[in-house]
């Protein structure tokens, strides 16, 4: 009796864990934290093996490169297939690289290109968090969606790359600024209490 009482408690555990690790699969983050440095290399970077370098044969399969020498704005190029989203963004007044406000969905119906972003162009806000949309292929060929959060400073020529966050179902958009699903600890222990209160 007490064997079955546990098997049911534990399957059901394991049972919230699935739902758990399925959600959380779903957006991939990684904390880069890595200054962009005010050059014409700037960084590149492959989003999908989270690697950086200083050149484009440095970085294997390289994704994106914001870089450029001004203080006024930033530049950036997207390898094949990818680039970021453009558009007016938070107040900008013509379409560049934009920075995008909590909520925007990257997708396919977004717009994407290459192109400088700055405080008038993009709608870049300076000493403070920006976000930009992305979209890169990935080593299966498929195109994923994703977004970045970019510490700009006094100046566009100062910035850091804190992180960037992509959807890795191939095709599905993403929200700005969306986070995985509630943690495991919290469902397993909901499933423990849907056991006990079986009893």
């Amino acid at each position: 009796m007490l064997s079955n009482r546990l098997a049911k408690h534990f399957g059901a555990a394991a049972a919230a864990a699935v739902v758990v690790g399925s959600a959380n699969a779903a957006i991939v983050t990684w904390n880069v934290n890595q200054v962009v440095p005010n050059n014409i290399d700037g960084l590149y970077i492959n989003v999908e093996t989270q690697s950086t370098g200083s050149a484009a044969a440095v970085v294997a399969g390289w994704d994106l490169n914001p870089y450029g020498t001004s203080t006024t704005s930033m530049s950036w190029f997207g390898a094949t297939g990818g680039g970021c989203v453009t558009g007016l963004g938070q107040g900008g007044t013509t379409v560049a690289v934009a920075s995008l406000s909590s909520g925007t969905l990257v997708s396919a119906a977004s717009t994407f290109s290459n192109t400088a972003s700055s405080v008038t162009a993009g709608g870049w806000v300076l000493n403070a968090n920006n976000f930009f949309g992305f979209r890169f292929v990935g080593a299966d060929s498929a195109v994923r969606y994703g977004y970045g959060v970019m510490a700009i400073g006094a100046n566009m020529g100062t910035r850091t790359l804190v992180s960037l966050s992509y959807e890795s179902t191939a095709g599905q958009g993403i929200n700005v600024g969306a986070v995985p699903a509630p943690g495991a600890i919290a469902l397993l222990g909901l499933a423990g209490l849907a056991g006990r209160r079986r009893r």
